[in-house]
């Protein structure tokens, strides 16, 4: 029994009449006659009660309308839902960040921009190290990341950048450096210092390299708040993205610029270069009309 034998049999228990059923239907009264009766051949039951004058429903009848009307909804209800899927609509992603990217919002406003146009995808979003994104992106546990560059990623993998930031100084009392004014610091003043270093490494060893010096590194804590917590109990410095200071105010933490040309650190997502899911096809597209 196929699926066009439960709609022939539920238009015809709705008219009660072979020849306007069949017209419903587009089909002949003789092939609807031969239709129903392979149901009742296949359920070896009778279904229907016909006379010259009338077409009723047996009880047996009456009870297959009903499982018959339930199946063509879950039916439709299905096809409905693989058809929204396939264009995008429904679905789930799996998002990876990095603290910095939630600091700076831009993780929030594509979160927020996402759901009011595709209101039916889930997604599930997590932080994660940021030097294990990229391979669980490439590796598909993780659909897209939200990354600070600069960094190593695998060669299938695409990135936009969304905001463009500099680097400064997260610092507490250091002699020399806390008689300044809140003017920014030069690499050489800070050359002695113990330095916390954060999951990108990269703006600490800019800044010791324009300094002339290998920064001395006492602590790597993980993430910017436990970095900035480090620093906040005077363990040491820590070159942090500028973001963090309009966001983050811990007791004991100032910030300063750092002399010289801008040290430039990227947030941008990462995301398979051969995605082929709809739902996450969408969310790339999205990104990528964002301009840094």
């Amino acid at each position: 029994m196929e699926l066009r034998h439960l709609r022939y049999f539920v238009v015809l228990a709705e008219e009660l009449h072979f020849t306007r059923a069949a017209e419903r239907l587009n089909i002949s009264p003789p092939t609807l006659t031969v239709q129903i009766q392979e149901i009742e051949r296949t359920l070896s039951a009778q279904l229907l009660n016909r006379t010259k004058r009338s077409v009723t429903l047996t009880s047996a009848g009456e009870v297959f309308l009903s499982e018959a009307r339930r199946v063509l909804k879950q039916f439709a209800t299905a096809e409905n839902a693989g058809r929204r899927a396939g264009r995008g609509e429904l679905g789930r992603i799996e998002i990876g960040y990095v603290a910095s990217a939630a600091y700076t919002g831009i993780l929030q406003d594509q979160m927020n921009q996402f759901t009011q146009n595709y209101p039916d995808v889930l997604l599930k979003v997590r932080e994660f190290p940021m030097d294990k994104l990229p391979q669980l992106v490439a590796d598909g546990d993780v659909d897209i990341g939200f990354v600070r560059l600069p960094m190593a990623m695998p060669q299938l993998l695409s990135y936009h950048v969304l905001i463009r930031d500099h680097f400064c100084l997260a610092l507490s009392v250091i002699p020399g450096v806390e008689e300044k004014s809140e003017g920014p610091v030069t690499p050489h003043e800070i050359a002695n210092a113990s330095f916390i270093l954060p999951e990108q490494a990269f703006g600490t060893f800019q800044v010791a390299s324009r300094g002339g010096f290998t920064p001395r590194i006492v602590s790597t804590p993980g993430s910017l708040l436990a970095v900035l917590t480090q620093v906040s109990i005077g363990n040491g410095i820590s070159v942090i993205p500028s973001a963090l200071r309009s966001v983050v105010n811990l007791p004991g933490v100032v910030f300063r610029d750092i002399v010289g040309e801008p040290i430039v650190s990227e947030i941008a997502a990462i995301f398979r270069s051969d995605e082929v899911a709809p739902a996450v096809r969408h969310l790339i597209s999205q990104i990528q009309t964002t301009i840094a």
